[in-house]
């Protein structure tokens, strides 16, 4: 996830930088600069952004998945020998 979002942050960077430039009339070799920093730069906070997000969706599903699984364990647990004909 952290890739996907370091180029998406990384192109829009180095895009705007180009278009404000233009605009602005700014010479080319100043532009490239310019537009490869913003690119670098955004693609870091791009990167750790995306492994942020990665991480806080991966411990969300494993903890709803853990307390799904102790749940289904406490109801097997408690259905087992209801069904096998035994009294509690």
């Amino acid at each position: 996830m952290g890739r996907a979002y370091a180029g998406v942050l990384g192109t829009l960077a180095f895009l705007t930088v180009l278009v404000r430039c233009v605009v602005r009339s700014v010479p080319v070799e100043a532009t490239i600069g310019q537009a490869i920093a913003g690119l670098v730069i955004f693609a870091v906070i791009g990167s750790v952004v995306g492994q942020l997000a990665g991480w806080i969706v991966d411990d969300s599903v494993r903890s709803r998945l853990m307390s799904e699984m102790a749940a289904g364990a406490n109801a097997a647990s408690k259905t087992a020998p209801a069904a096998l004909g035994i009294k509690t």
